[in-house]
């Protein structure tokens, strides 16, 4: 089957957004064995639009056009749909309920611009939004089947799965493609191909190997397709003892998510004191519904004044020792146990940058204090990253700590062993 997609849009032409909405598409159509032929990107242009539509259509079996459903005068997605097939635009009765419906749900009559969503080509089969005004369209031409979704993410992706693919599915045959993603903190791609090289030299052909470079966490992905899937438990359980205390879990996950999991495996109520990370770790961990089972709060301690009143951090060890200091963490953390009463935490206190570092203290440096109200320590680490960077995986770095020492893992990740014995090398070779 060759498939193309249509993406439409000036605000996607300009840049001001980011197309999302193809990876996800390719993403569902490559889990039934699909792959995308061609990808085109089209301003708010009606000739552009007519012409594109009609040479995709040409060429594929299946068209797929992203956006310009809309209300406004820009939206133009129905109108391309209509002059390529040589049809009338007329207001179809199922759009118009729906629209109506829509509207009263929201409090309000429809007005003009609302109707024109109802204004499709005269032949157009709907295809129902659960959630959004437009509904999408379906069609053929030059027996290409064309199917337009609506441009906002949450709307196009349920219209995926509820309709495009169990219709492609009914229409074309399709591979069983099924792909395990695991998430994994502290190492590189090319350390775990090198890794898998190594120890796992009989990695079947059948069975494709990727990585998704992210950050904080790496995504290391096996695709099986066919027969080839019910090898996967197998090769998956291999990666994963290869990966051990590395392995968050199976993506998608966040750091916050798994930290979770194990404090409420334990029954421990958790909390957090921030300087450098301004509370990210408890936005992080309060993005996740239900975490104010096991999450009691933070103190973000950002100003020197609120660590030693919220946190009894002394004035005089922040004049001697500093606030980026294992002493002050210490005592951050120290503090957030006895203003909280959790059971395990983290203090986090850092030169996020870019200016404020020094010799002995340059940018990217960080202490991190973690542990349990009676078993704590604290490390220091430097985070070669931009601001935001640095705070992302300061935070994840924070809470992976926090989760090594809950579940019974190794205290100290093999890679941040490996940064210590450099940096410890650095500092050597700087003073010889």
């Amino acid at each position: 089957m060759r498939i193309h997609l249509l993406l439409t849009g000036n605000e996607i032409m300009s840049g001001d957004t980011v197309d999302t909405n193809s990876a996800y598409m390719a993403q569902q159509l490559a889990l039934q064995g699909w792959e995308v032929e061609k990808k085109v990107t089209v301003a708010d242009h009606l000739d552009q639009l007519v012409a594109e539509i009609q040479g995709c259509c040409n060429e594929a079996d299946v068209l797929i056009i992203n956006g310009g459903l809309g209300p406004t005068v820009d939206d133009l997605t129905a109108q391309a749909m209509a002059a390529a097939c040589n049809q009338t635009l007329v207001y179809h009765d199922q759009a118009l309920t729906h629209i109506d419906q829509w509207c009263k749900q929201r409090g309000f009559e429809p007005n003009e611009a609302n109707l024109k969503q109802a204004l499709l080509p005269e032949q157009a089969q709907i295809i129902p939004n659960r959630r959004g005004s437009a509904v999408g369209i379906q069609m053929q031409l030059n027996n290409c089947w064309m199917m337009a979704t609506p441009g906002v993410p949450s709307e196009m992706r349920q219209m995926m799965d509820d309709s495009l693919i169990p219709f492609l599915c009914s229409q074309f045959e399709s591979d069983r493609v099924e792909v395990r993603r695991l998430a994994v903190f502290g190492l590189g791609e090319s350390g775990i191909q090198q890794a898998i090289r190594e120890q796992i030299p009989d990695w079947p052909a059948e069975i494709d190997l990727g990585f998704r470079a992210s950050m904080p966490l790496l995504e290391v992905k096996l695709t099986a397709k066919g027969d080839a899937c019910a090898e996967l438990d197998h090769w998956q359980q291999k990666v994963s003892a290869l990966l051990g205390d590395s392995l968050i879990g199976r993506a998608p996950i966040t750091m916050a998510e798994q930290c979770l999991r194990v404090a409420k495996q334990q029954n421990m109520k958790l909390a957090s004191a921030e300087s450098c990370t301004g509370g990210r770790i408890a936005a992080q961990l309060t993005a996740i519904p239900g975490s104010s089972e096991s999450f009691l709060g933070a103190i973000v301690s950002y100003h020197n004044d609120i660590k030693s009143g919220l946190l009894g951090v002394s004035e005089s060890l922040l004049e001697n020792e500093g606030a980026v200091s294992e002493a002050c963490a210490l005592m951050m953390l120290k503090g957030l146990f006895q203003q909280t009463g959790a059971d395990a935490g983290v203090a986090v206190t850092g030169i996020a940058g870019p200016g404020g570092g020094s010799p002995d203290k340059p940018v990217g440096t960080v202490w991190i204090a973690w542990g349990t109200s009676d078993d704590h320590q604290a490390a220091s680490f430097r985070l070669p990253f931009d601001r935001n960077m640095f705070q992302e995986y300061c935070s994840a770095l924070a809470l992976d700590l926090l989760r090594r020492q809950l579940a019974g893992l190794d205290r100290m990740p093999r890679f941040l062993k490996r940064w210590s014995e450099r940096q410890n090398q650095s500092k050597t070779a700087a003073a010889g």
